[in-house]
């Protein structure tokens, strides 16, 4: 177990949410955060089990969370950011209490507000580790990955073993090369639809 986020290999964010996106086979459902977690997300295929979040920053753990205690039978993602997540850090406690066994937290963390200038985080400066702190507040399966293939390896593990699952990811500023729609009532019917339909993954 990889335990500390200073020593890991850095990934590319869009080239991971692909892999994520391909492993999708049981119609999971998926909470992309603002910005660019949610362009790549768009990015690597629309799927109506997918949330695109538009402009409510820190949120998409606490979204996938409410679909998760609704949907028990269904494998719910949230993909964010770690400037988003430092907005809701208070939600890895209350996932912890709620725990979830189908949830998975998909934490980017690249030390930047990347879509608002690249300001580093103060998360960054201070070297605060998001894995430690999802342990700390009592969700014990969090781990960093250290490359792409212990990736594909946790993404594998929170698809078929109990969570609440958290997978820290250290990821390089690339910017996302794709732009979500900006149409949130299509993407909440769509969305809705979609979960209307309980057929998931236990």
């Amino acid at each position: 177990m990889t335990e500390s986020r200073d020593n890991l290999h850095v990934m590319n964010r869009a080239a991971l949410t692909k892999r994520l996106a391909d492993r999708l086979t049981q119609r999971e459902a998926v909470i992309g955060g603002i910005g660019n977690s949610n362009w790549d997300l768009w990015g690597a295929g629309q799927r109506p089990e997918n949330f695109y979040m538009l402009g409510s920053m820190g949120l998409a753990a606490p979204i996938a969370l409410g679909v998760a205690i609704a949907q028990p039978t269904r494998r719910v993602f949230a993909l964010e950011g770690d400037g988003s997540l430092l907005m809701q850090l208070g939600c890895l406690s209350t996932i912890a209490a709620q725990a979830p066994k189908n949830l998975v937290l998909v934490i980017w963390d690249n030390g930047i507000y990347q879509i608002t200038g690249g300001q580093g985080t103060p998360a960054a400066a201070a070297r605060t580790d998001f894995v430690a702190i999802a342990r700390a507040s009592g969700i014990a399966s969090s781990q960093w990955a250290a490359d792409e293939a212990e990736f594909d390896a946790l993404v594998q593990r929170a698809l078929t073993t109990d969570g609440p699952h958290v997978i820290g990811v250290r990821t390089d500023q690339e910017p996302g090369r794709n732009q979500t729609d900006r149409d949130p009532i299509r993407f909440r019917e769509s969305f809705m639809r979609a979960m209307a339909d309980k057929v998931g993954t236990g």
